[in-house]
């Protein structure tokens, strides 16, 4: 069912504003409105613009609280508003100033691990990197020369190069090492290496040893300082865990702060002589409404008025579902095709009745059932997911039909049919002949259904005061008539009685016809509306001829889609005697592994089909009949009673 909007503005003293949030609004759920554009009648009104002061507190604790372990806190709700905040900056100080120390550690190993990468392809050379670059009368080169002009090198210092070129490693592109030199022959051999391509590599003199002794000075210092990392992450980590409690009541808090603080981006503000006001509008439920008013009859700082028929004046109110546990999970098929509007009937039960009505019609078997009641069951207890509650309850119709059918994992001489086989069970039709008897009832069955949305879409005319859709539409009143005795006239042709008279016939069927033709003049007359016909004449009638040829159109194939019911219901059989017989039980030696691999496949794979076919009839076959799914969703601003 619908929940009862009601509009209210509410008003006071803007500083009191928040205590207002806080105390009363917190309790209840209300969707609030632009006052600012809401409250068209009402002069002066200012914006509100003030910066949430609890935004970035609460990113910081939404931050810390990230860093706590998945085992369990007891969020601590003791605090006040002060210490909250005094807590999360305390935190955030010792947090900083922690990952300050931990971003120059990193800094520092990615230094050592520079320098380790530069002295890596030198480690086989055997002399001391420290003194080298210290030489008084000699001069040391360290870098890299390509393949093809190393060997080119090898020529100069066979010749007259007073140099000397001691290899460290090479690849395939570059041979790595120094090369060493006098004083006086420095300019000469620099030439020479220059024309060479050798690219020199800068080591410094913070090395001590050998190469191979710095690297491992080097390798060791990155152990240390990871460690100390490590060290920094553990006191982070004893930071938080030991605020554990405190973290998640301050973001818990902090989070009704913050949201309580943004009402102002709804609110308006009336600016007076001596005194500022603030005021809120918006939607709230009819039970809500009463209590809230009986809350607040002894408080002088909050003046709250109940604006009667308002949606008249003011667009509709937004829509909020409110039906028992059973029914809770259809909700959503409601939601996918469209919220109903204020004046709509409400979807939900009749969706859950025919939606897992005819699921078990389609679906019909003990065994298979049963497992969808037990697994979806388990689904929605555990994990609240709608779609699991849905085929929970299928689950049971299906067991239902199963009993019905006699069939259990297939199995159909197990138990005795209480009604029929599909398979097997056939009818003797006047001018049909032999048919399926479930096709049969799945056709009577889709004939009684389309009358009763009918009657639910004049219910929805009548609540909002369509008289037009109402009388003459083909989903209204002469729609019912005209439907209703056709089908009428084929139960009492199939059954064998006597067919109704030829004035019966012209007064129930041509009467509808013609309602349904000049089903716009007619909606003018009885709305007392002065409109004329836009088109010609010639225009009207070939216009009006489509349009009831469509919805002739429309009963017949809406009438026949419902033979899918039978239909699936027959393929089901048929195809667990497939499963059965490859699993060999018509030859005595029966393969279980197959049986329930079979199942599982059927169970699965038909049951999804059928689930989205039994969607179909509900949205396409029934709703299109009467109904509009126009409503907009209630979003209360603080949604505290839901969590």
């Amino acid at each position: 069912m619908i929940v009862k909007m009601k509009f209210l503005s509410i008003s006071g003293p803007r500083t009191d504003i928040d205590r207002v949030c806080e105390v009363y609004l917190s309790k209840y759920d209300m969707q609030l409105e632009n006052a600012a554009t809401e409250l068209k009648t009402t002069e002066n009104l200012l914006p509100f613009v003030e910066v949430n002061p609890y935004k970035d507190p609460l990113a910081k604790a939404e931050q810390f609280a990230g860093l706590l372990p998945d085992k369990e806190f007891r969020a601590d709700l003791s605090m006040g508003k002060d210490e909250i905040l005094a807590l999360i900056r305390d935190i955030n100080h010792e947090y900083l100033e922690l990952l300050e120390k931990k971003e120059l550690l990193k800094k520092k190993k990615d230094e050592l691990l520079e320098n380790a990468a530069l002295l890596e392809p030198f480690r086989p050379l055997e002399l001391d990197v420290g003194k080298v670059m210290k030489y008084q009368y000699m001069q040391v080169r360290f870098g890299k020369i390509g393949t093809d002009y190393y060997r080119r090198l090898e020529k100069y210092l066979f010749g007259d190069l007073n140099a000397l070129f001691l290899e460290g490693t090479r690849n395939e592109n570059y041979v790595y090492g120094c090369y060493v030199m006098a004083n006086t022959d420095a300019g000469k051999v620099d030439s020479v290496f220059n024309s060479l391509h050798f690219e020199r590599i800068s080591l410094g003199d913070i090395y001590m040893g050998t190469p191979e002794t710095a690297c491992q000075n080097l390798r060791q210092d990155m152990e240390d300082t990871q460690k100390q990392i490590e060290d920094v992450d553990k006191e982070i980590e004893n930071l938080v865990n030991s605020h554990g409690e405190k973290l998640l009541g301050a973001r818990k808090c902090l989070e009704r702060m913050a949201a309580n603080f943004d009402v102002r981006k709804k609110a308006a503000r009336i600016e007076e002589e001596d005194s500022e006001s603030y005021i809120l509008c918006g939607w709230m439920g009819e039970e809500d409404v009463e209590k809230f008013m009986k809350e607040v009859e002894g408080d002088s700082k909050i003046f709250v008025m109940v604006e009667e028929n308002r949606e008249k004046y003011f667009g509709q109110p937004p829509t909020r579902l409110k039906n028992p546990k059973f029914f809770k999970p259809f909700e959503m098929f409601i939601q996918m095709y469209g919220l109903p509007a204020h004046n709509e009937l409400d979807p939900t039960m009749f969706v859950a009745l025919t939606y897992t009505f005819i699921f078990g019609a389609m679906f019909g078997d003990v065994g298979q059932g049963l497992c969808l009641f037990v697994f979806g069951g388990l689904l929605y207890l555990t994990k609240k997911i709608n779609l699991a509650g849905i085929i929970s309850i299928a689950g049971v119709f299906s067991a239902f039909f199963g009993f019905m059918f006699g069939s259990i994992f297939g199995f159909e001489d197990i138990i005795e049919a209480r009604w029929l086989r599909p398979a097997e069970a056939m009818s003797n039709l006047p001018f049909i002949g032999q048919l399926n008897t479930v096709f049969v009832i799945a056709v009577a069955f889709g004939m009684a259904l389309n009358l009763l949305v009918m009657v639910f879409n004049i219910l929805n005319a009548a609540k909002s005061h369509d008289l037009e859709n109402m009388l003459f539409s083909h989903n209204g009143l002469a729609g019912l008539i005209f439907y209703g005795f056709l089908v009428l006239t084929i139960v009492l042709y199939m059954t064998g009685h006597t067919l109704p008279g030829n004035i019966l016939i012209l007064l129930f069927l041509g009467g509808p016809v013609l309602c349904f033709v000049f089903k716009e003049p007619l909606g003018n007359l009885v709305q007392k509306r002065k409109k004329k016909m836009e088109e010609s004449k010639g225009m009207f009638i070939v216009q009006a001829f489509f349009e009831l040829f469509e919805t002739m159109l429309s009963y017949f194939s809406n009438t026949i889609s419902y033979i899918r019911i039978g239909a699936f219901a027959v393929s089901h059989a048929a195809m667990m005697e497939v499963v059965l017989m490859l699993s060999g039980v018509p030859q005595g030696h029966t393969n279980w592994i197959v049986i329930i691999l079979g199942n599982i496949l059927v169970c699965g794979l038909e049951g999804l089909i059928v689930g989205i076919q039994v969607l179909r009839l509900e949205y396409y076959e029934m709703f299109s009949r009467f109904y509009k799914g126009s409503g907009r969703e209630f979003q209360p601003f603080n949604k505290q009673s839901q969590l």
